[in-house]
């Protein structure tokens, strides 16, 4: 039997959570670029859609982000913002900090090193 083709599925997932104060946990894993960014972006929009205000994503497991994926992130925010809502960014991964800070996202976005700390600075709001 000939070779198989490389496996060609995306690496990335989301898990989802909700912390006992009401904020929405979006968990993020791998690699968020074109193709896997409208799934962050429908989780996003369907926390959203329930009702939630407070969210947390968690990149902490989250290898590359691309402009896309940027750009769903601020959708978020803006979309929080009129409804009194609140985005933090749980993030400890050197390159994606450094994305942050080159696009000057990182003065838009509260960003922290641990989902706890998260969950506190939203659950002050």
């Amino acid at each position: 039997m000939p070779d198989s083709p490389p496996d060609m599925t995306f690496d990335f997932s989301l898990s989802e959570d909700q912390d006992a104060a009401g904020a929405h946990v979006i968990g993020v894993a791998g690699e968020v670029d074109i193709f896997t960014a409208p799934e962050l972006k429908r989780a996003i929009a369907a926390a959203i859609d329930a009702g939630a205000r407070r969210l947390v994503v968690d990149l902490t497991e989250t290898r590359f982000l691309d402009s896309t994926a940027l750009g769903v992130l601020i959708g978020a925010v803006k979309r929080l913002r009129p409804l009194d809502g609140r985005l933090v960014i749980v993030n400890t991964e050197p390159s994606t900090a450094k994305t942050f800070e080159i696009t000057g996202l990182d003065q838009i976005f509260t960003i922290v090193p641990a989902r706890e700390q998260a969950l506190a600075s939203v659950a002050d709001d």
